[in-house]
């Protein structure tokens, strides 16, 4: 597993980036959970058991994964009642646009941070 900063590196290193690389580095999620943000893109209002079978993965790794999701803001949770009883959660991703705004924040605001440090930098002295 990488370290945020490791992630960071790669990600400086990359030439062209892909989104989902972005979006681990930004968010500080994990493959399998931006994997499972774009399962959702694909199938939104997707229950855990749909997910682990469209993602070949436990239903408790995909729980995880989506706690995660709901947490960084980048999924929704909603329940659904059952018509035999009961209930069931079904999870939607933010749209792209939602997300990638998110992301260009994210990456402001942690550029804005840097730029302070710069400026820091020797004062000192």
């Amino acid at each position: 597993m990488t370290t945020p900063d490791e992630r960071m590196e790669e990600l400086m290193l990359a030439d062209e980036p892909e989104f989902q690389h972005v979006m681990e580095c930004v968010f500080d999620v994990q493959s399998h959970e931006s994997r499972t943000y774009l399962a959702l893109l694909d199938v939104p209002g997707s229950t855990i058991a749909e997910l682990a079978e469209d993602l070949d993965r436990d239903r408790s790794n995909v729980n995880r994964s989506l706690t995660t999701l709901v947490e960084k803001g980048l999924a929704e949770r909603e329940r659904r009642l059952l018509d035999t009883g009961g209930y069931v959660y079904q999870y939607t991703a933010v749209s792209l646009p939602v997300a990638r705004e998110r992301m260009h924040e994210a990456v402001e605001e942690w550029s804005a941070q840097v730029h302070e440090r710069i400026d820091e930098f020797g004062s000192s002295r």
